[in-house]
């Protein structure tokens, strides 16, 4: 059977390659790809522990089998927090945003973001921006002898890379999650890709709701899992290189998935 693998951020560099047909035995499974793209590129290896595995969009395990025309994702270590290509379209379901955006966006996004998302049932509106810094952030697994040379050096410019098609469905189930531990259905989450300089957003999160508390919940809950599950990728720049950033992908949500308390937070905000 015929399977396609994606390869990505480090590994991408590392192999020179973004993707690699293999042709694999019947009932062949997620970890014999994994054996067959190391036997072509072996400078791979040593990230086996770091890397998490999606099969058509989805995590799973490298016991899962696979099946013939499966693309097969190797996820390195994400970001971890430290419309075409570039954008998706506002996603089905009341008041929710989802983008990928490889344009800019500044500050008053939040303020845009609210605007399209606020009812007037809404006494509350919780925005985050995240902003690029100087300040080098924790090297991903098997980049801590480049994140060493470049020790005592101001960061110039992050570069963001992502799984886009994989990157929506994952942002997607973390809104499905907010709705349901939280009860807020208004709520967007739109990151940068490509390469954002010093000082400019990369993510922004608004979360509308009724009753402060909510939106606040929201809103960190959607940061925090972002960060954690997405497969977006970030290298930070220097002048005479860059290092990628990040922890191993957490495949689902951080505690198991049950309504949680969210009491009101008093009348308007």
């Amino acid at each position: 059977m015929h399977v396609r693998v994606r390869l990505f951020a480090i590994q991408r560099e590392l192999a020179g390659t973004r993707e690699l047909a293999l042709e694999l035995p019947v009932g062949a499974r997620i970890e014999d790809a994994w054996a067959a793209v190391v036997a072509r590129h072996a400078v791979l290896a040593p990230g086996r522990a770091s890397v998490r595995f999606a099969r058509n969009g989805d995590y799973t395990d490298a016991a899962a089998a696979l099946a013939d025309g499966d693309e097969v994702a190797f996820i390195p270590p994400v970001s971890g927090g430290a419309a075409g290509e570039g954008s998706a379209a506002a996603a089905a379901g009341a008041g929710r945003i989802v983008e990928l955006r490889a344009e800019p966006f500044e500050a008053s996004i939040l303020a845009e973001l609210t605007t399209r998302l606020a009812a007037s049932a809404d006494g509350a509106a919780v925005g985050f921006l995240g902003l690029t810094r100087e300040s080098p952030g924790t090297p991903a697994p098997g980049q801590e002898g480049e994140a060493a040379r470049h020790v005592g050096r101001r960061v110039e410019a992050l570069e963001y890379e992502a799984h886009e098609a994989m990157a929506r469905r994952v942002l997607e189930a973390i809104a499905e999650e907010i709705g349901v531990r939280f009860g807020v259905t208004r709520l967007a989450i739109v990151h940068r890709t490509g390469e954002v300089p010093l000082g400019a957003p990369s993510i922004a999160v608004v979360a509308c709701a009724p009753h402060r508390e909510a939106a606040f919940d929201a809103a960190r809950y959607a940061i925090d899992e972002t960060k954690a599950r997405a497969p977006i990728w970030k290298a930070e720049r220097f002048s005479d290189g860059h290092v990628w950033i990040g922890h191993p992908a957490r495949t689902g949500p951080s505690a198991p998935l049950e309504p949680l308390r969210t009491g009101p937070g008093g009348s308007g905000s």
